[in-house]
């Protein structure tokens, strides 16, 4: 697969953060993007999509982020889950890790960060 055909989920509650991201991925080529609103979505769309890369939210309703990780993981063990959050405590990254997230990304996301995470994860 070519890497510009990679398909992108973003989750997070919050329409505008989801817009930025998805701006970002676009400016990076990426055009197969599909964002949700919640954790559950999350779950259901990942088993449904299969996306190549999904950027998640910690907090958010329905189902956090953390819960949302863990049964991507369980369903697809392969999965590469970034977390994208403004709640970047050292509690929150090591669950975040510990369910199975590749990557952690603070909120506001830096553009160049986001490449260079992005770059690392799909390698």
């Amino acid at each position: 697969m070519e890497e510009k055909d990679a398909k992108f989920l973003i989750c997070d509650d919050s329409i505008l953060a989801r817009k930025n991201l998805s701006a970002m991925l676009r400016s990076f080529g990426y055009t197969n993007i599909l964002e949700v609103s919640n954790g559950q979505d999350a779950v259901n769309a990942y088993m449904h999509e299969h996306p190549t890369v999904v950027l998640l939210d910690i907090v958010m309703p329905i189902k956090d982020g953390i819960t949302a990780t863990k049964e991507i993981m369980a369903y697809d063990p392969k999965a590469k889950v970034i977390m994208v959050s403004s709640v970047g405590t050292q509690t929150n990254l090591r669950e975040a890790i510990k369910a199975g997230a590749r990557d952690f990304i603070q909120k506001p996301v830096e553009e160049s960060l986001l490449s260079q995470v992005l770059e690392h994860v799909m390698a």
